[in-house]
């Protein structure tokens, strides 16, 4: 059993989930007894709201629409030491969420992720399984290899975590930016795999695979530009100056055949992206050095702020209180 002595808060962020949530927070006030459960209703419109508050859940509407305003609003509002977060489907299994806080207080981590047993064998989800293996392959590749599954939405985070992430996206994005947000700043992390179930019938999946895939695709580029710069603005340039060179060679060739250049307009392009590719390297180079500084800047935040709420460092006793401590004597 967890200590006693941990405010831990259960955070479920829900649209139209009326067919599973009361079950879901039963089985989180069953495994964290203590715990205080909260469900964000994204403008459900099947009684999702009404079912969790007579489940005993605490209920917060939430009018922006998309998983990443719920989250943002989330963090923002609660206060814990602890934070589990899950969805509302059924999908997770409640009784695991003890298993990801053990592992985040005994490694000393910041965010455990619960890694989906058999995601990517389920036949009945093979675009979404085509799309975790692509993009999971895709963040290792851009980002490291801290993570196997980026988009599992059941993780158990520290309050320095949650304190210090900016969560700017809007939709199902949400995941992949936390998994960005700690590579970036190389926070301690840990992954377990837990078992990941089928919806319940009359439960349906929010997920488009072509839509949220297109706008997963747009975080990990935004992401990119904004972490990694170079590495973004040198892939563009490298681009630019390959056309530039395309467009060289044919009157390179031409010259040093006849010493003439008929195709002026050809090379005067050419020069044109070569400088245009220029500038966008010196940009990327600049970019780098921003990127770093504000890395440094996100780091010394984040180690202000203590992992358990109220367990600041002591600061040795000033002058005044030796006095004081010298008087009482």
């Amino acid at each position: 059993m967890i200590a006693g002595s941990l405010d831990i808060a259960v955070l479920l962020p829900c649209y139209n989930e009326a067919a599973t949530i009361a079950d879901v927070v039963a089985g989180f006030r069953a495994a964290l007894p203590t715990a205080r459960v909260y469900v964000y209703d994204n403008n459900s419109t099947d009684g999702t709201a009404l079912k969790a508050m007579l489940a005993g859940a605490h209920v917060v509407r939430e009018r922006r629409q998309g998983k990443g305003h719920v989250v943002r609003r989330m963090f923002a509002d609660i206060d814990a030491d602890i934070y589990v977060m899950a969805d509302g489907d059924g999908t997770y299994v409640p009784a695991d969420a003890e298993e990801l806080i053990r592992t985040l207080l005994t490694e000393r981590a910041d965010m455990v992720v619960g890694t989906r047993r058999g995601v990517l064998a389920d036949a009945g989800r093979q675009g979404h399984a085509a799309g975790n293996r692509v993009f999971n392959l895709l963040y290792r590749t851009i980002f490291g290899r801290d993570f196997t599954d980026i988009f599992s939405g059941y993780r158990a985070f520290s309050r320095r975590f949650v304190k210090s992430f900016p969560a700017v996206s809007g939709g199902f994005e949400i995941e992949t930016e936390m998994s960005v947000h700690a590579s970036r700043l190389k926070l301690p992390v840990s992954e377990i795999e837990l078992h990941y179930g089928r919806r319940p019938e009359g439960s349906h999946s929010k997920l488009s695979t072509f839509r949220d895939g297109g706008k997963i695709l747009w975080m990990f580029a935004m992401l990119m530009k904004e972490t990694r710069p170079f590495a973004f603005f040198g892939m563009i340039s490298a681009a630019i100056m390959a056309t530039s060179v395309a467009f060289m060679l044919p009157v390179l060739a031409e010259y040093f055949q006849t010493g003439f250049v008929t195709l002026v307009p050809t090379w005067i392009s050419s020069m044109a992206l070569m400088m245009v590719a220029l500038l966008v390297f010196t940009a990327g180079l600049i970019l780098d050095s921003v990127s770093r500084a504000r890395n440094e800047q996100l780091r010394l935040y984040y180690m202000s702020l203590a992992r358990v709420a109220g367990t600041e460092r002591a600061e040795p006793p000033g002058p005044t209180e030796t006095a004081r401590g010298a008087d009482a004597a």
